[in-house]
């Protein structure tokens, strides 16, 4: 799709003249631009929001700039600097946060950060540690924000709902893939109830709702020169959940020793040091408002979200690839296993995980 992106950039509340806009990132979800002026103009983010993932759009937009305004204030009350250290949402010139272009695309604007450094991935333990305190410092800044946000992602880590998907796939088996799989099936029903036990934690309200990222890859914290967290960006999928969410992925992700579609099993296993050094980075910005329940349920919520993961892609599979992009008719299943490897490594270091949470909260 051919997108006049002069003109669409001019659609908002930018200083200066437009001099050049260019692809920036590979662009999964949302198509991502910047924004280059003429002249000592600042430079911007323009992107394309993906209406087929995030709805409603306007909604996405306004909790980003709750949350947005939240922090500035934070920013501002120690000294700091709120264009550097938060996002800046550029309005549209009918003062919307976004502007939806005659192919009804909706788009939005922030502020460019300048100097800044991002990682592509936590390859070492100092990194792992940076980036468990870039989302704690986030959830920290963010713990006192009590105004609501939309749930704009229905479902999202929300074990009944997935439940119910699964069964409805199960029932209906629908390319006959079911019978293939009996094994696998087994690997998500015995753990049922073990996984509803800790959601209904958290429907019940012992396990609180806070502010969460719930997209904690590295590349989402911006550094300075000096290599200290700036701020979080790519605020899309913030909601109202728990912050275990945050905490689950990063280590489902940042520990990894092989790939989420690793075809040789023998390569997958979870780092416990990666565990170590992310929680040490975590904590260091967030023992000072979690709960107990929150304390006990972290290194759980690994295994929870991992859990998750390997249901939605055996699921996907049965259902016939409707979901996930695939390189081959058994990728969602390759996933499935190199997932589950990963879980049962979690699970066979689960108290070595509890004990280095009560490490860095004592």
């Amino acid at each position: 799709m051919n997108f006049d992106l002069r003109n669409i950039a001019n659609s908002f509340q930018i200083e200066g003249d437009v001099k050049e806009i260019k692809t920036l990132g590979e662009g999964f979800i949302n198509d991502t631009f910047i924004i280059e002026t003429k002249g000592d103009s600042p430079n911007y983010i323009l992107q394309r929001k993906n209406k087929n993932i995030f709805h409603p759009i306007p909604d996405m937009m306004n909790n980003i700039q709750k949350v947005c305004t939240h922090i500035k204030k934070k920013v501002v009350k120690k000294g700091g600097d709120p264009l550097r250290e938060a996002m800046t949402i550029i309005p549209a010139k009918d003062d919307k946060l976004y502007f939806l272009d005659n192919k009804d695309e909706y788009w939005a604007v922030c502020l460019f950060i300048e100097d800044t450094i991002a990682y592509n991935g936590a390859e070492t333990h100092e990194l792992a540690c940076a980036g468990g305190k870039g989302i704690g410092k986030f959830q920290s800044l963010v713990a006192d924000l009590k105004e609501p946000l939309v749930n704009i992602l229905p479902g999202f880590h929300d074990i009944r709902y997935r439940y119910k998907q699964w069964d409805e796939v199960l029932a209906k088996n629908p390319v006959g893939r079911k019978d293939k799989v009996a094994e696998e099936i087994l690997w998500i029903e015995s753990r049922r109830d073990e996984m509803l036990s800790f959601y209904e934690l958290i429907e019940k309200g012992d396990i609180p709702t806070r502010i969460s990222h719930n997209d904690t890859k590295i590349n989402n914290i911006l550094f300075d020169k000096k290599g200290e967290v700036l701020c979080v960006i790519d605020l899309d999928t913030v909601l109202s959940s728990t912050v275990l969410n945050d905490f689950g992925d990063a280590i489902r992700t940042y520990t990894n020793t092989g790939l989420e579609d690793d075809t040789n099993l023998e390569n997958v296993s979870m780092d416990i040091e990666f565990v170590r050094a992310f929680a040490e980075g975590y904590l260091s910005e967030t023992k000072s408002f979690l709960t107990e329940k929150e304390i006990e349920y972290m290194a759980f919520s690994a295994k929870y979200i991992t859990y998750e993961q390997v249901l939605r892609f055996l699921m996907d599979y049965i259902d016939g690839d409707n979901y996930y992009k695939v390189k081959s008719p058994e990728h969602n299943l390759i996933r499935t296993r190199a997932q589950y490897k990963l879980l049962k490594s979690m699970e066979e270091q689960f108290e070595e995980m509890n004990d280095i949470v009560k490490e860095f909260i004592n």
